[in-house]
């Protein structure tokens, strides 16, 4: 298996980075001390599935619709409404696994959130997409949908301290909202992650085989940045993931520190398959 994908990335041509269904969402880029915090509101960043409800259909990032159960989303208004699909704390793999299933698991589902934090299509500033927003979520009324709790944060210094409690409570990291910002499409510094590490994903693109210990496995990903950048993405793998790696064409996510000169990341280190951006074949 691993010889044909050795093939594969020899002959490796470039392919389509995203799926042509995928919505238009709003990305993060990374705070950056110095930012004018006064200008922001301040949220959890939730470990989970990046959820849109499009007004009649609930997709995820990538654009695959997630198969919730008919009464997860009986009720929803045509508004759409951009969130985050969380299971809790510390539970990514289940809401990712949860919102995979093609039939639905009941008890799965019951353990499900949709944490919103957006209205894409409103058309005002994120002050009063807010106010929208939390108008729309009581109006919903629906325990399992919640609007993310915003609030003001007066400097660096105590950010990094919310930081720092979100995280040892379990938290993943903070998020950050222009209140004078419109929605658009992309990366903008109108939306900022706040995390203790950096993290990004990358598609990939073949299987390096392995040497040494790992010779008959698989020893490295090749992976793809969204800039087009590659690089080999070696740490963090455990034996298992090794024989049965990341399929080419599937997203994965890495942990890494700051980055090199040409812009490739340093001391970077995987972390899971994100199953909610479908492979690129």
């Amino acid at each position: 298996m691993l010889r044909r994908h050795w093939l594969a990335w020899l002959s490796f041509t470039a392919l389509p980075t995203h799926a042509a269904d995928a919505p238009a969402l709003l990305l993060a880029n990374v705070y950056r001390p110095g930012m004018p915090l006064a200008d922001y509101w301040v949220s959890e960043k939730y470990d989970g599935v990046r959820g849109y409800w499009d007004g009649h259909t609930l997709r995820t990032r990538g654009g695959e619709t997630v198969m919730a159960p008919a009464w997860f989303t009986a009720g929803w208004p045509t508004t759409p409404m951009d969130g985050e699909l969380w299971a809790g704390r510390g539970r990514f793999a289940h809401a990712q696994s949860t919102t995979r299933q093609q039939q639905p698991h009941e008890a799965a589902w019951r353990q499900m959130r949709f944490m919103v934090f957006d209205l894409p299509r409103h058309g005002g500033m994120f002050d009063e997409r807010l106010r929208s927003l939390n108008a729309l979520v009581m109006q919903i009324n629906q325990p399992w949908v919640q609007a993310v709790p915003q609030k003001r944060i007066e400097n660096d210094a105590a950010l990094q301290a919310l930081l720092q409690r979100t995280v040892r409570a379990g938290g993943e990291g903070l998020m950050l909202h222009r209140d004078s910002s419109l929605y658009q499409s992309g990366r903008s510094d109108d939306l900022v992650k706040v995390k203790t590490h950096e993290d990004t994903e990358a598609r990939v693109v073949a299987h390096l085989p392995g040497k040494g210990r790992h010779a008959g496995h698989m020893g490295a990903l090749l992976v793809e940045m969204p800039s087009g950048q590659r690089f080999r993405l070696g740490a963090g793998f455990s034996d298992a993931q090794r024989a049965d790696p990341p399929p080419v064409g599937s997203w994965v996510t890495y942990r890494f520190r700051g980055t090199h000169d040409g812009g490739l990341p340093r001391f970077a280190s995987f972390v899971r398959v994100r199953d909610d951006m479908p492979p690129v074949r």
